[in-house]
């Protein structure tokens, strides 16, 4: 009996060894650094190799602060406690998948390829990327003016900037692209009267009498780019709003990421989005938390002395 004991004993202070924790965080390394080489959305959820290393690291942090509980600062121990929300929340995370798919502008899918299951799955509901935006950066270009087919003149200006057209000013606003329509901005003083596109839209009063056409630009460089996006539920929009970096639209415990902006070879654009469930954030949230309150209590106890 006593030998089990011993086993016992050598068992728990194993589990809550420092030398345990260093081997964890080898194991964690050499687990972690081969997936950061690679770039594939399955490679971004931990799996059940990683939830399972995290799982002994958070064991050995609560017996190492089980033995340790009386003598611990209190801002070590709020540190301690971050820490293992952080580990729960990554074990938990382990339950969610990532999930990408690719849309036409102004078409839904409802389906979706699931990284974890390798196959694609129903979503549940109808996601459309009802439009594509890119802003740009001001660029220089030269616009043509119509009138009645008849060349009026010709403007080289930067997006931005404003002309004069016969009492009117004409302000180039920005180009979509591939199609490379331009739309302007048409002001008469201060006050604007509408816009109209070089694919001859307008919104302009019936007898404004000009057509545009985009003769040549410069290559711009991309400031921002988004989608809008809808979420559909036999046929009924249940969510809609913009997805862009760090910034996603969120419906039902699901995030929808947009990831990259493309065209065919058809030159039809479409978007890529990567849908992630995530359960375990609120914890790595709160753990985050807690380990920012800890470490300023202990910055605090070390300039103040406080304990």
């Amino acid at each position: 009996m006593s030998g089990v004991l011993k086993r016992f004993e050598w068992l728990y202070n194993f589990l809550a060894s420092k030398k345990l924790t260093i081997i964890l965080f080898l194991i964690l390394c050499v687990f972690l650094i081969p997936r950061t080489l690679r770039d594939t959305p399955e490679d971004i959820s931990l799996g059940i190799v990683g939830s399972i290393i995290f799982g002994f690291l958070g064991l050995n942090l609560i017996l190492c602060t089980l033995q340790r509980i009386k003598t611990l600062a209190k801002s070590v121990l709020v540190i301690h406690i971050g820490t293992l929300l952080t580990f729960t929340g990554v074990v938990i995370s382990s339950f969610g998948y990532i999930a990408t798919v690719n849309i036409y502008e102004g078409t839904s899918v409802d389906t979706v390829y699931r990284w974890d299951v390798k196959k694609d799955v129903p979503l549940g509901a109808d996601l459309k990327v009802k439009k594509i935006n890119m802003d740009y950066y001001s660029f220089p270009l030269k616009v043509g003016v119509l009138r009645a087919d008849e060349k009026v003149g010709l403007f080289e200006l930067n997006t931005g900037e404003r002309f004069q057209l016969e009492g009117y000013d004409i302000m180039p606003e920005t180009v979509e692209f591939p199609s490379r329509n331009l739309r302007l901005s048409v002001y008469q003083g201060d006050r604007k009267i509408g816009t109209a596109n070089t694919d001859g839209r307008k919104e302009l009063p019936a007898d404004f009498p000009f057509d545009f056409r985009l003769v040549a630009y410069k290559t711009p460089s991309l400031k921002r780019m988004w989608v809008d996006l809808a979420v559909l539920e036999n046929s009924e929009v249940v969510a809609e709003g913009t997805s862009e970096v760090n910034s996603p639209l969120t419906w039902d415990k699901l995030n929808f990421h947009n990831t990259q902006v493309d065209v065919d070879e058809y030159g039809r654009p479409y978007a890529g989005i990567q849908i992630t469930n995530d359960p375990g954030l609120p914890y790595v949230y709160a753990g985050f938390v807690m380990l920012g309150i800890g470490s300023l209590m202990y910055m605090h106890r070390r300039l103040y002395g406080k304990r």
